[in-house]
C-alpha cells in the first residue's frame, strides 16, 4: 500500500477516530471516537490511517470502547498504530450511518451562508465541539471586515441563534449572529 497522503489528509476525508492503547494480548486497541455514529464501526469496515494506508476491522466492542483491526494481532502490533488517527470518506459517513427525516451531517453544512434576515454575515469554515456544545466557526464576509470587524467569529449551533439550516441549499438563518460578530 502507498501513502496516499503524507502531512495532511485530503478535504474529502473525515477524521472518525483515533486508536488509542493496547488492551489484552491479541492487538486489542482503545477506539477514542470523533463522531456522533458509532455505527461506522462494523466488522469489515475500512478505514485510512494518516499516511494513507488501509486497515480493516475486525470487531468492534462499544461497550468497552474496543476496536481490533485485521492483521494486527499481538500487542507490539497494535502499539505500533497508538495514536493513529482513521479517516473515512463523505460516501462511506453516507451509507454506514442512518439518518432520520429532516438531520443531515455536519460536513453537509460547511461551505453554507450564514444570513440574519438579508444580511450576510459569513460563511460556514468549520463546526467545532467545545465542551457539550457545537459551534459554527464562520468565515466573516468581507463587507464586515472592511469595516474593523474579525476575520472569523463563532456562533452557538443552539436553537436560540440558529434558526434553520437548509444543508441543500446551503443557508443557515440565525438570529443574534450579528450581535456575536460585533462582540467579537
Amino acid at each position: 500500500m502507498s501513502n496516499r497522503f503524507r502531512n495532511s489528509p485530503p478535504e474529502n476525508l473525515l477524521h472518525v477516530a483515533t486508536l488509542g492503547r493496547t488492551i489484552g494480548l491479541k492487538g486489542d486497541m482503545k477506539l477514542n471516537l470523533s463522531t456522533d455514529f458509532p455505527e461506522q464501526f462494523s466488522a469489515n469496515a475500512t478505514f485510512i490511517l494518516e499516511n494513507g494506508k488501509e486497515v480493516v476491522l475486525s470487531s468492534y466492542n462499544p461497550d468497552r470502547e474496543l476496536v481490533h483491526l485485521k492483521g494486527i494481532d499481538s500487542p507490539e502490533a497494535a502499539k505500533a498504530l497508538t495514536n493513529a488517527k482513521l479517516f473515512t470518506t463523505f460516501e462511506a459517513t453516507r451509507e454506514r450511518c442512518n439518518l432520520s427525516e429532516g438531520e443531515f451531517f455536519w460536513f453537509d453544512l460547511l461551505g453554507s451562508r450564514v444570513v440574519e434576515g438579508e444580511t450576510v454575515l459569513g460563511k460556514v469554515q468549520e463546526i467545532e465541539r467545545i465542551g457539550p456544545l457545537d459551534y459554527l466557526l464562520v468565515t466573516t464576509d468581507p463587507s464586515f471586515v472592511s469595516k474593523g470587524l474579525p476575520n472569523t467569529f463563532l456562533i452557538p449551533y443552539i436553537d436560540r441563534f440558529v434558526i434553520k439550516s437548509d444543508a441543500v441549499s446551503k443557508v443557515i438563518t440565525v438570529e443574534g449572529g450579528l450581535d456575536l460578530l460585533e462582540a467579537s
